[in-house]
């Protein structure tokens, strides 16, 4: 069976999280969606594969971690071991560099191409990686802003909404989400 993809839905205080892993190394995580039916298709339409089983001992460790997060308990995910092998050369680049980011830290989609050592042109590239980042929060993308300190996108669950809550979350001010406009 450690040949398999699996997965595993769990609740949160900020609804319903799903991750998927192969061999021990997280290979996909779901953040937190109001149903379960609405998390499980999500994980599986990245994993179409993954078989719903119990955890091992370390991926229940990274699930009660993610719970705490979202309890807003201070936690990091530097040590958990993720498989990021289907995943462009720039975009793991990327994924590496954001993963260094700690807990309550941000910078913009133009800082991390500049730290990649590739010019301004890089930076939606960069906005490219975090919105295929199939390891949120692990790869914490959510710290990642657009220039001037806005949210900027986010494809997960609740979009930019749920962004600003995890910084809030961290204790991270924010610029307000701007929801439409109002004539």
């Amino acid at each position: 069976m450690a040949d398999n993809n699996h997965y595993r839905l769990f609740r949160t205080a900020a609804g319903i999280a799903a991750i998927g892993w192969h061999d021990g190394r997280v290979t996909v995580l779901r953040l937190p969606a109001p149903t379960a039916p609405e998390t499980e298709r999500a994980l599986l339409r990245r994993l179409p594969d993954a078989m719903r089983t119990e955890p091992s001992a370390e991926v229940q460790a990274v699930i009660d971690a993610i719970v705490r997060y979202f309890a807003e308990e201070p936690v990091d995910f530097f040590d958990v071991r993720v498989d990021l092998v289907a995943q462009p050369p720039f975009f793991a680049r990327v994924y590496e560099q954001v993963r260094q980011l700690g807990r309550g830290e941000t910078t913009t989609y133009g800082a991390i191409a500049h730290a990649l050592d590739v010019g301004p042109e890089y930076a939606r590239a960069v906005g490219q990686a975090m919105a295929a980042n199939p390891v949120p929060l692990i790869i914490p993308c959510h710290r990642v802003l657009a220039a001037g300190g806005a949210i900027g996108g986010f494809s997960a669950p609740g979009g930019a909404l749920s962004k600003a809550r995890m910084l809030e979350l961290e204790g991270v001010a924010i610029m307000p989400v701007q929801q439409g406009f109002d004539f």
